[in-house]
């Protein structure tokens, strides 16, 4: 009982805590709906318990929670890749934005010698 409460509390706790950052302007929306529908999943699997269950056992796992821990790595590794991804895309458009300041820099040099 302890623990579907705790689980049931968590998940109303992140739901605050991704709204209240939503709210500063500090988690961007795309990112926000990933975490609210991770919210939104714990808060009625710590309040009916047995649906885990239900669920774990028409998928042909036997315990509901083998089946938590495994969706739970698999969610963690798509978080990973993605963040990886979005990791790479920014690394190459400053890379590409540093490549073009210095352009512009040799250009306002040429133009500041061509001038004296």
């Amino acid at each position: 009982m302890r623990l579907t409460v705790l689980t049931a509390v968590t998940g109303l706790l992140v739901l605050v805590f991704i709204f209240e950052l939503l709210r500063r302007r500090q988690l961007r929306e795309k990112y926000a709906v990933l975490w609210l529908s991770v919210g939104i999943v714990i808060v009625p699997l710590g309040l009916f318990p047995r649906l885990l269950d239900g669920i774990a056992s028409s998928v042909g796992v036997a315990y509901g929670i083998s089946l938590v821990l495994f969706l739970g790595i698999v969610f963690l590794l798509l978080v990973c890749i993605h963040l990886s991804w979005e990791a790479s895309r920014l690394e190459e458009e400053t890379r590409t934005l540093a490549e073009e300041v210095a352009l512009i820099k040799t250009e306002m040099s040429k133009r500041e010698h061509s001038n004296d």
